[in-house]
């Protein structure tokens, strides 16, 4: 026989043999998808085959059973990625999460594919994170934390994710080259947790200076993470130039267009910005050294993120000058990278949406080349802004879902609603529809509603009812098919996950004490299903054969709701009691409150996502010195509590149910506030603001004090079963709700 077969060597064929039964690697696609494999489902992954497929105009996946095992192909890395977690959901009934706890229990024996399955991509663009995602959940994560977070990412199918780790380091590299001090420089920026808002010209100083070590860790980090996003087929949109200078640049260039920025969100003038004219030379010089520092050390995908105006007021809003500051800003870059593209927030169009007409949008957008951009329209489950703004004139958009604000743990979000909007913005949304994604300010305890909004960028996703979405995802929570599970979650379907996300939702427990309407300005807990409904759903999950991770973090969530929705009737009741004059009744109801956080405390002590201790440790494990540790546990303890330095309007903005945060903070807080009305019910006296000020003076004085003395220390690690918990707690509150 000819050792020829084809023009194939007899040799070849055995080695394409070996590769196929043993899963060796056949190029850098297949190879980083069967790396990821290895990290997802550990040894099972000898038994799935990766195979590079052909290009296409669009990404896709096939999946099949063949000879006893998996075979995923796809065009590249990120969509094998997507067909392994397809596998993973549909056939394996496991559900791989975002968090580094979050980890899947593989069946012992792979389920096979009973009919191969193709899949594709309906948008080339699909886009996670938002800048504050950086700061309320990201700012202490270490390489594993964000290993895990890439292969989640990968997972569903995301190929653009906003890349901002360690762009301090190089302008830090940028700002003592160009002559400034180690003091001004490291003075100039914010403590890490409240970095996100330094980038976007918020807030300079606060909680300055920042320590030298976290800005030699985080350059090492951002090189890992670009380059592990950039094996599984993503472009990391990396930060560029917008104009916010340290003021003491002055000192080095007296003449530059240099301006003072209006102070944000309460802060004073001293932590104010200082904002760089971009038709200055200057601001094309500095922006060139810049792209090529980040370039030499990060390497680039050519895709940059640069917001002007975030929240902020720009000096004229005269459409002919929005048009020049915007080319540019865009000319800037291109002369530093002729190949950028400019990716920006919508988020300005929507919230300063009475001075952004559409002639302003339009003069601003549609000064350079259209192509030459990407927009994201930020909050689309509230206002979809393409809707109103002819479709952004042309410019490429990404559908986004916000799904959260703050880190609020708060169950939210309306999947038919989110998922008819995605639907009509493919009817309806034009060709410059370019992509759908997520821009959450923080990680919430509704995870599931980001994978569903990823899943709509494939046809896995666009052809199935929500009705059988729902069923599946109930069996990917649960770990195998169950009807308690699949009847509990439809209920959740159907009653709690009907309302969209907004500001400042938290139940009462986590808001400032008052008498009547709330005081902190982002306070809503309001709801529009009925606390039985939730309760319901607790006892189906309970009689649920389940297991896994994500089956005990849904007992515990849903405990954790089913409790603070009960507080906040008993608040009514105690207001009740305070205006009828009963003293003991409304002692009694104050002491069945503390009870109900203690409650709290404990099922949320059982799941890593709530510890407070696990936070304050990954804040701490930046730090080389005592000194370093405690700094950045008092930074982490501010950005969850009063976000400033007393009572601002961001106060409890980034308020949270976590273990130890609400044990402590939150229930003295409740502690004093009981003590003072009570004191006034004894007196006879209205609860008026007299009475208030007294009592917020003092209650601000211990919130200072909880992250600036470091009061209390927690577990970081999760104490307790939280089927057992969730039990016991289902049946001790189950005749009161």
């Amino acid at each position: 026989m000819s050792r020829v077969l084809f023009g194939i060597t007899a040799a070849a064929v055995a080695l394409m043999a070996f590769t196929a039964c043993c899963n060796v690697p056949q190029d850098a696609d297949t190879e980083a998808a069967s790396a990821l494999a290895g990290r997802v489902v550990g040894k099972s992954a000898r038994r799935i085959v990766f195979t590079k497929a052909p290009a296409d105009t669009v990404d896709y996946f096939t999946l099949e059973t063949r000879r006893g095992k998996i075979h995923i192909s796809g065009n590249n890395a990120n969509s094998m990625a997507v067909g392994l977690n397809h596998y993973l959901r549909y056939y394996c009934k496991v559900e791989y999460g975002w968090l580094l706890n979050d980890k899947v229990e593989m069946p012992s024996r792979l389920p096979e594919v009973p009919e191969p399955v193709k899949a594709s991509a309906r948008v080339p663009e699909r886009f996670f994170l938002n800048y504050c995602t950086y700061g309320y959940t990201m700012p202490w994560w270490q390489w594993a934390d964000w290993e895990h977070f890439i292969d989640w990412m990968a997972l569903n199918g995301i190929n653009l994710p906003l890349a901002i780790t360690g762009q301090e380091s190089i302008w830090y590299q940028i700002w003592t080259e160009m002559g400034l001090t180690d003091e001004e420089v490291r003075n100039y920026f914010t403590g890490p947790a409240h970095l996100p808002w330094h980038r976007m010209q918020n807030i300079d100083r606060w909680f300055a200076p920042l320590p030298k070590c976290w800005l030699d860790g985080q350059l090492e980090l951002q090189k890992k993470i670009t380059a592990r996003e950039r094996e599984l087929n993503m472009r990391p949109v990396l930060p560029a130039f917008a104009g916010h200078v340290p003021r003491e640049l002055a000192r080095l260039y007296p003449d530059a267009p240099m301006t003072q920025l209006e102070a944000w969100a309460g802060y004073s003038d001293e932590y104010a910005c200082t904002f760089l004219d971009p038709m200055s030379d200057l601001y094309t010089e500095i922006q060139k050294k810049f792209i090529e520092k980040e370039t030499e050390i990060y390497g680039t995908d050519h895709v940059y993120g640069i917001d002007l105006f975030n929240e902020l007021m720009p000096p004229s809003w005269e459409p002919d000058y929005l048009g020049r500051v915007s080319r540019q800003v865009y000319e800037s870059l291109a002369a530093a990278d002729p190949d950028a593209r400019w990716l920006q927030m919508g988020w300005l169009f929507f919230n300063e949406r009475q001075y952004w007409t559409n002639d302003r949008v339009e003069a601003y957008l549609t000064s350079f080349p259209v192509e030459r951009q990407i927009l994201l329209d930020y909050y689309c489950e509230r206002m979809e802004v393409w809707r109103r703004t002819e479709k952004f004139f042309g410019v490429p958009y990404i559908w986004c879902y916000l799904g959260n604000f703050g880190g609020n743990t708060f169950l939210c979000g309306d999947f038919r609603e989110v998922g008819n909007r995605i639907e009509k913005t493919y009817e309806e949304g034009g060709a410059n529809f370019k992509g759908i994604g997520a821009t959450l300010e923080g990680f919430d305890c509704n995870p599931y509603l980001y994978e569903y909004v990823m899943e709509k960028a494939w046809t896995t996703g666009a052809d199935k009812d929500l009705d059988s979405w729902i069923q599946s995802l109930a069996d990917q929570r649960c770990g195998n098919e169950d009807a308690n599970a699949r009847a509990a979650w439809k209920l959740l379907a159907d009653s709690v996950y009907m309302a969209g996300t907004t500001p400042g939702q938290s139940n009462t427990v986590t808001q400032r004490p008052n008498i009547g309407k709330a005081r902190t300005y982002y306070s809503n807990s309001r709801k529009r299903y009925r606390n039985a409904n939730l309760k319901e759903v607790l006892g189906l999950l309970l009689e649920a054969d389940g297991k896994g991770a994500a089956y005990g973090f849904d007992l515990a969530n849903i405990t954790r709701q089913m409790l603070a929705n009960y507080f906040d009737e008993l608040k009514v009741k105690y207001e009740e009691a305070f205006a009828d004059g009963d003293l003991e009744g409304m002692k009694s109801v104050s002491g069945e409150m503390l009870q109900v956080i203690d409650d709290i405390e404990t099922v949320i002590g059982t799941q890593t996502y709530f510890l407070t201790g696990k936070w304050i440790e990954d804040a701490r494990s930046w730090g080389v010195t005592d000194e370093e540790k405690t700094y950045f546990e008092k930074n982490a303890r501010n950005l969850i509590t009063t976000w400033s330095d007393g009572d601002m309007l961001l106060n409890d903005y980034a308020s949270r149910q976590w273990n130890g945060l609400t044990g402590t903070m939150y229930k003295v807080r409740w502690e004093k506030f009981f003590a003072a009305v009570e004191k006034c019910a004894e007196e006879g006296a209205e609860w008026d603001d007299e009475h208030y000020n007294a009592y917020s003076k003092d209650v601000t004085s211990f919130e200072k004090s909880w992250w600036d003395d470091c009061i209390g220390s927690f577990p970081s690690t999760p104490q307790g079963d939280s089927k057992e918990v969730a039990r016991n707690l289902y049946e001790k509150y189950s005749d009161k709700i």
